[in-house]
C-alpha cells in the first residue's frame, strides 16, 4: 500500500503539469534549431514546392557544400541555389580574431578594475563606483554614434582594432560582476603577500587572479560569445572584408543572391556551421560555467 501511495505521489497532477510545461518550453526552444537543420538539408526548389513539411525535402548536402566552397556555381543554380559563394573559413577566421582579442582585451581591463574598486583604498572610490553603476543603466545603442565618430576621427574604421577598442577598454557589468566576487576573496593572502615583499602588480597577478579564476573563466567564455554573435558594431565600421565577421558575411551573403529568393538552404547551412564553434564551447565548458555562475552568485 505505501509503495503504491509513493507512485501516486510521483504521478500527481502538479508533477505532470510540471514536466508538461517544461517540455512545451524545451520544444520552443528546440524546435527553431530543428527548422535551420531541416531547412540546410533541403533542396530549395523542394521548399518552394513544401514550405510548410516538417521534414527535409529533397534531401540534400548541397547547402553544405556550396556554404564549404565544395560546390561549382552550376550545381548550386541546379538545387536552387543563388550561384553567389561566401569564403566561410576566411570569415570564420576574422570572427574567431575579433572574438578572441576582444575577450582578451575585455577580461584584462575588467578585472584591473575590479581589482581598484574591491581591494585597494583610495579617494574617491566608491563614488567612481557609483558612476560606475549609472554606465549600468546608459542603453549601448546610445554609445554607438560618439564610438563611430571617434573610430573614423582616428583613422581606425575598417581595421581590428577599430572593432575591438570601443568594448575593450570599459565594460561597467564585467567591471561589476568581478568586483562582487573580488570582495568575498580573504584578504590575509594579500597581505601574507606584502608583507613577504610582494607588489601590489605581483599581487594581483599570482594571488588575486589565481583565486578569482572561476568568475574570470565565466566572463570570458560569455564575452567570447557575445563578440562571436556581434553585428551591429562591425556594421558601422567595416565595409571591407578583409576584417568583416561572419556575421555580416551572412547577411552579405543574403542579399546577393541573383534569384527571385535568397539562398535559404545555404543561409541556414552557413548559420550552423558559425554557431559550430559555439556549441563545442557549451558542450566542453558548459558544465564548469553553470558551475562558476553559481559560486560567484553566493560569494
Amino acid at each position: 500500500m505505501a509503495t503504491a501511495r509513493t507512485r501516486l505521489r510521483r504521478f500527481s497532477i502538479g508533477r505532470a503539469a510540471a514536466w508538461l510545461y517544461i517540455g512545451v518550453i524545451m520544444l520552443i526552444t528546440v524546435f527553431p534549431f530543428y527548422w535551420i537543420l531541416r531547412t540546410a538539408l533541403s533542396n530549395n526548389y523542394e521548399l518552394i514546392a513544401h514550405p510548410a513539411s516538417l521534414l527535409p525535402v529533397g534531401l540534400t548536402l548541397g547547402a553544405f557544400q556550396r556554404v564549404l566552397g565544395l560546390a561549382t556555381s552550376a550545381e548550386s543554380v541546379a538545387e536552387g541555389g543563388s550561384g553567389a559563394s561566401i569564403e566561410i573559413g576566411h570569415f570564420i577566421v576574422n570572427s574567431m580574431i575579433y572574438a578572441t582579442l576582444s575577450t582578451a582585451c575585455i577580461v584584462f581591463f575588467s578585472a584591473i578594475a575590479a581589482y581598484a574598486f574591491s581591494r585597494l583604498q583610495w579617494r574617491g572610490r566608491e563614488f567612481m563606483f557609483g558612476l560606475l553603476l549609472c554606465a549600468l543603466m546608459v542603453p549601448p545603442v546610445l554609445t554607438f554614434l560618439p564610438n563611430f565618430v571617434l573610430i573614423k576621427d582616428v583613422g581606425l574604421l575598417n581595421t581590428f582594432a577599430g572593432m575591438i577598442l570601443p568594448v575593450a577598454l570599459f565594460s561597467a557589468f564585467n567591471i561589476f560582476f568581478l568586483r562582487q566576487f573580488m570582495l568575498g576573496l580573504p584578504a590575509e593572502l594579500e597581505e601574507a603577500a606584502l608583507i613577504d615583499g610582494a607588489g601590489r602588480v605581483r599581487v594581483f597577478f599570482q594571488v588575486t587572479l589565481p583565486s578569482a579564476s572561476g568568475p574570470i573563466f565565466t566572463l570570458a567564455i560569455l564575452s567570447f560569445i557575445t563578440q562571436w554573435n556581434d553585428y551591429f558594431w562591425p556594421l558601422l565600421v567595416t565595409s571591407d572584408d578583409s576584417v568583416r565577421p561572419l556575421t555580416l558575411a551572412l547577411a552579405v551573403f543574403k542579399q546577393s543572391s541573383p534569384q527571385d529568393q535568397p539562398d535559404w538552404a545555404g543561409l541556414m547551412a552557413a548559420t550552423l556551421v558559425a554557431a559550430l564553434p559555439m556549441l563545442v564551447l557549451f558542450l566542453v565548458f558548459g558544465k564548469r560555467i553553470v558551475n562558476s555562475i553559481g559560486f560567484t552568485g553566493i560569494k
